[in-house]
């Protein structure tokens, strides 16, 4: 892959399809841009949640899809371009918004052994949930054109993280909107929840966002500095490659290069994690499938 692509694919063949879908799409788009980049207010130091990560995610679904797009309806493609720009928006979301929407959140047992008044730690453990709850509460905004599409966005841009892609009530294989059309909810979850996870190339970091020298707090110089140390993320049929540059994996702070190795060899383990349950979704749920078995590490320099 190298540098993205940026075929827009999705959004060519969306606009083919329906121009008018489309045109809500883009609407959309304009209208959120503001909100993504608000996580900067509550993580000043955290990696890159703007639009800029949405455009990756689409376009590493974009590659995901290949050639299948042709199988995808203008509802499916519809869902999946808004729940990828949607799935982080719970990550800016205000303090009023906040108090408003844990009201409707099961945390579980999470307060047994977390800090209840600790919104930022609350906020990104819970993101996707609050993300749900933020379109919910603004769809008429966005000219989201029913209910079920709405409720197709949100179990997609919530079903970027923990929630259960086999539970066919959440997300039914074959979920059906006023149109017609059926929505493929457990792919479409899997492609955004894969594309997500393989976000990890320098490009998460842009220098016209971040400045690593900058940041005051260790754990997210670590994680920056592991973003900063893969040069490239490559996709090809069989496999995702990260390629490393070698220069990058110094000491960092208290952190040694050896702690770099350790962090970037659990990150391929967690990526590894998400590609083989993305893959058993897909394939013991749809008819698709996600080619790709495994997750390389290549040095480079």
């Amino acid at each position: 892959m190298g540098e993205l692509k940026h075929d827009f694919a999705m959004e060519k063949r969306l606009r083919e399809l329906d121009p008018d879908l489309h045109r809500r799409f883009t609407d959309a788009v304009f209208a959120l841009q503001f909100n993504l980049s608000n996580y900067k207010l509550i993580f000043p130091e955290f990696t890159d949640h703007t639009m800029l990560h949405s455009l990756t995610v689409i376009d590493f679904c974009n590659q995901l899809i290949g050639k299948r797009i042709g199988k995808l309806n203008k509802d499916e493609i519809y869902v999946l371009l808004m729940g990828c720009y949607f799935h982080d928006t719970g990550m800016g979301i205000s303090r009023k918004d906040f108090d408003r929407f844990t009201e409707n959140i099961d945390f579980g047992s999470y307060f047994e052994t977390h800090n209840r008044e600790d919104l930022p730690r609350t906020i990104r453990d819970f993101h996707h949930e609050f993300s749900g709850q933020f379109l919910g509460k603004y769809a008429q905004i966005f000219e989201i054109p029913s209910d079920e599409h709405l409720f197709a966005i949100k179990q997609v841009a919530r079903g970027h993280r923990r929630t259960d892609l086999f539970d066919e009530k959440e997300y039914p294989a074959e979920f059906r909107v006023p149109d017609g059309n059926t929505i493929c909810l457990p792919y479409l979850a899997s492609l955004l929840r894969l594309a997500d996870e393989i976000d990890v190339a320098a490009s998460r970091n842009p220098k016209l966002l971040y400045d690593l020298e900058s940041f005051t707090n260790e754990r997210e110089i670590f994680f920056g500095k592991m973003n900063k140390a893969v040069r490239t993320l490559d996709i090809t049929p069989d496999a995702f490659t990260l390629r490393l540059d070698a220069a990058e994996i110094t000491d960092t702070g208290s952190y040694s290069a050896s702690d770099l190795r350790d962090g970037l060899i659990r990150m391929v383990e967690k990526m590894q994690q998400t590609l083989d349950y993305c893959r058993k979704v897909v394939s013991t749920r749809t008819p698709y499938e996600i080619t790709q078995e495994r997750v390389l590490i290549e040095n480079e320099g």
